[in-house]
């Protein structure tokens, strides 16, 4: 078995469902500690819901440029524990896949970023590269107190970030064949749209908000926010969830509550979005109220350094011409991206992340490791 694939199976080992870390931070510090790195907690939140966060650095010559390995020991619930087809915490290999909770997303990731490290450092110890590992166990969660506290302490210490690569797994068939370069940005609003309640044989005495809303809504949902560009699709706006009334059949509602979201790509931002919205509100003549929830701003690493560094790793270790790729959801890079200039995504295949059977392809996670030894080794050079 190699290291990998045995550290793998160690962290998939302990039932780390967020923000229960269940050791993996202190395991995975304990590794990196006799290669010089300097392991810091910087937990957050409140006792109940206590987050795990590590920054592990080593800084092999200062001044030289750092590059963040980022990522997560958290998992999401397993789910009906009877409908797995062993136990989602005891790391299981059944034709060539590894079986088991956060195989895939993303403790495989985890694993090859440390043996990676160790094996550069072996090789190359007073290399000019300064390295570091930041690990949440909240971001399958709330991911308020997880990335984004780590790099709000950074930045206000002015550390400084060059690279980040995030082991989220992005690939589709086989490792390494798509890597994020960026992410869509996130905002949700909350609507809530007020009428008059009332008997609905007697609508003159009432004002149905559901009615009122309507041309909004079609309005809304046919405009073109913008246009994307050459590395985002448009923007999209849609109603997640939408209520009314009281449950009875002869009662005018009161109140029309609706939510939304909208993934917009760096041609808008979140002013923009929310001044052309209320524009359609008021346009006509409701009466609101509305509150916003931006979850992450747009990122994009164009082609350069770090993006080059991985492409060729990726073609020296696997043969493959990796896809650049924006889509899919968010992740912690958002965070990263505000005090880090550089910022990918790579990991596993993404097949069965947060399913029933969540697995890894166990030939996909040596190469995977390469990889990110490639590209220590081209970054350092």
């Amino acid at each position: 078995m190699s290291r990998t694939l045995q550290l793998t199976e160690q962290l998939i080992a302990r039932p780390s469902v967020t923000p229960d870390d269940a050791g993996c931070q202190a395991l995975l510090a304990e590794r990196l500690k006799p290669l010089g790195f300097t392991c810091e907690s910087i937990d957050s939140g409140p006792a109940d819901f206590r987050v795990s966060n590590l920054w592990a650095r080593r800084i092999a010559r200062p001044g030289a440029p750092l590059l963040v390995f980022a990522g997560h020991t958290d998992v999401v619930p397993t789910g009906p524990v009877a409908q797995w087809s062993q136990d989602p915490f005891t790391p299981t290999h059944r034709e060539g896949k590894l079986y088991g909770r956060g195989s895939s997303d993303m403790k495989a990731s985890i694993a090859a970023f440390v043996v990676a490290v160790e094996e550069f450092l072996a090789a190359k110890a007073q290399a000019p590269l300064n390295i570091a590992l930041l690990l949440t166990s909240d971001e399958e969660g709330p991911a308020v107190d997880g990335t984004v506290v780590v790099c709000q302490t950074l930045k206000a210490r002015g550390e400084k970030l060059d690279y980040c690569i995030v082991g989220e797994p992005t690939s589709v068939q086989r490792t390494g064949d798509m890597i994020k370069n960026g992410r869509r940005g996130t905002m949700s609003g909350k609507l809530t749209v007020k009428g008059v309640q009332g008997h609905i044989a007697y609508p003159h005495l009432a004002r149905n908000p559901i009615h009122q809303f309507a041309p909004a809504l079609a309005e809304l949902t046919a405009i073109a926010w913008d246009q994307g560009n050459d590395f985002f699709p448009p923007t999209t706006w849609q109603v997640s969830n939408i209520h009314g009334g009281t449950g009875a059949s002869n009662v005018i509602p009161g109140t029309l509550v609706v939510d939304f979201n909208f993934r917009f790509c760096t041609e808008s931002t979140p002013q923009s979005l929310q001044q052309r919205l209320t524009t359609v509100l008021d346009k006509h003549e409701l009466e609101y109220d509305l509150t916003w929830t931006v979850g992450g701003l747009p990122f994009l690493t164009t082609p350069g350094t770090l993006v080059d560094a991985v492409r060729d790793a990726i073609r020296a270790e696997t043969g493959i011409e990796t896809e650049l790729s924006t889509s899919g959801g968010t992740s912690d890079g958002r965070f990263i991206a505000q005090i880090c200039p550089q910022v990918i995504e790579l990991g596993p295949t993404n097949a069965t992340i947060h399913k029933i059977d969540e697995y890894v392809p166990v030939d996909d996670i040596e190469p995977l490791k390469n990889i990110y030894r490639r590209v220590l080794e081209k970054l350092a050079s």
